[in-house]
């Protein structure tokens, strides 16, 4: 049975390689962002939630690069699902990675649900799939802020997550949530 290890902040995080829907290979290990590299994992082209989600963070990507944040988005879809989520739901400003393993999955925190069938959206889910999670990484690759869900609900609001980017970049606010052996205090 695997076990979910939380990343910790400004520790290192596992390492990311995926392809990405339009042709190419996207790592972590290649980002050079001014700030922090943003990494957002939906479910798949089966939650409608995702849909709605990623379609208004398509919407403030510009705002994301005004303040140094490389975004990256990506499921453990196949690639003609990540194709068809990107033309349904209009990611036309997203970078869109597909083929996240579930084994990565697990190394990043994320939690991994069965297939309940046919969705609300009329799409079957895959047999397993990684829930949501987002990660802000600093650029020598050491995590900064991340929040992993078991359900499609109640996700950071990428309005919330601009403004605390301008509150940290201005202050040089440090990772919090650090702390791993509190006997010593």
């Amino acid at each position: 049975m695997s076990v979910i290890i939380p990343l910790m902040p400004r520790q290192k995080v596992p390492a990311l390689s995926v392809s990405l829907a339009g042709g190419g290979v996207w790592s972590l290990a290649d980002r050079n962002p001014e700030n922090f590299t943003m990494i957002v994992v939906y479910r798949g082209l089966h939650c409608p939630i995702c849909g709605k989600y990623l379609a208004d963070l398509n919407s403030k990507i510009a705002e994301f690069a005004k303040r140094g944040v490389d975004v990256l988005v990506l499921s453990s879809d196949t690639q003609d699902r990540a194709e068809t989520a990107r033309t349904k739901w209009g990611l036309d400003n997203i970078t869109l990675g597909y083929g996240l393993s579930l084994d990565v999955a697990r190394n990043w925190g994320l939690y991994i649900s069965s297939s309940n069938g046919v969705t609300s959206a009329g799409v079957e889910e895959p047999a397993l799939f990684a829930e949501p999670g987002l990660f802000l990484v600093r650029p020598d690759g050491t995590l900064y802020f991340g929040t992993v869900q078991t359900m499609p609900f109640a996700r950071p609001a990428f309005a919330d997550i601009l403004g605390a980017l301008d509150f940290v970049i201005a202050k040089n606010y440090p990772a919090r949530g650090e702390v791993i052996d509190h006997s010593a205090a």
